[in-house]
């Protein structure tokens, strides 16, 4: 049997170098914790698609036998359990701040009319993180996760939640409602918004001692 490894996924405008992602990385790397960190930029920032995220999830957790602990950031922790719902080869994950019932809360923020305007004219003006520039993306974006977001995910693994208390994206609400129906998954709040940043150092702690045990069991 493979060697359990780590994915992480990125959230949304942000990329596989992000420093959340690179700490995380560093962190379970040091430990001897092979890290994968993938572009989910798929197949390009303006016409990111869902679904492709999803499957190159899928694709990066390799074949039949392999197994893996997948942590997810923002639309990467919505990414990552989605695939686990259906998907054997997850065996555990660590959502940060996962961005749980994404297309209705976007639909929220826009209103209405901001929304029909997107679906209309095709085209969203967002802050890339990466590139730290304006860039714009496709209202076929919203349309792919519509069909993958009904509700809150299902959680058949074994589940940290990370959430910040303050975020003003993702209310830690909906963190809440997921941990509140699901034996599975232990929620940590933090002081700290969307990002993770504040609490940065705290929640490398808790990935290690998370993820750790899983990878190296005690023998007996």
């Amino acid at each position: 049997m493979p060697a359990l490894r780590v994915l992480y996924l990125h959230g949304f405008a942000s990329g596989p170098r992000s420093r959340k992602g690179v700490a995380v990385d560093e962190r379970l790397t040091s430990r001897g914790i092979e890290v994968e960190r993938l572009d989910l930029r798929v197949p390009s920032f303006e016409r990111l698609d869902f679904g492709a995220m999803m499957t190159r999830t899928r694709a990066a957790i390799g074949g039949p036998d392999d197994r893996v602990i997948v942590i997810g950031s923002s639309l990467g922790g919505l990414t990552a359990a989605r695939v686990a719902e259906s998907d054997e080869r997850v065996v555990a994950m660590v959502l940060l701040a996962p961005a749980l019932r994404f297309a209705e809360r976007w639909r929220q923020k826009l209103g209405d009319e901001g929304w029909r305007r997107w679906m209309d004219e095709g085209w969203l003006e967002v802050h890339d993180h990466t590139t730290n520039a304006g860039a714009r993306v496709h209202a076929d974006f919203a349309r792919s996760v519509l069909p993958h977001d009904p509700g809150l995910p299902a959680i058949r693994v074994p589940t940290l939640v990370l959430h910040g208390v303050v975020d003003d994206v993702v209310p830690v609400e909906l963190s809440r409602e997921l941990a509140a129906g699901a034996p599975l998954v232990r929620l940590v709040e933090l002081p700290d918004g969307h990002d993770l940043l504040a609490t940065l150092p705290r929640i490398l702690d808790e990935i290690e001692a998370f993820v750790t045990p899983l990878v190296d069991p005690l023998p007996g």
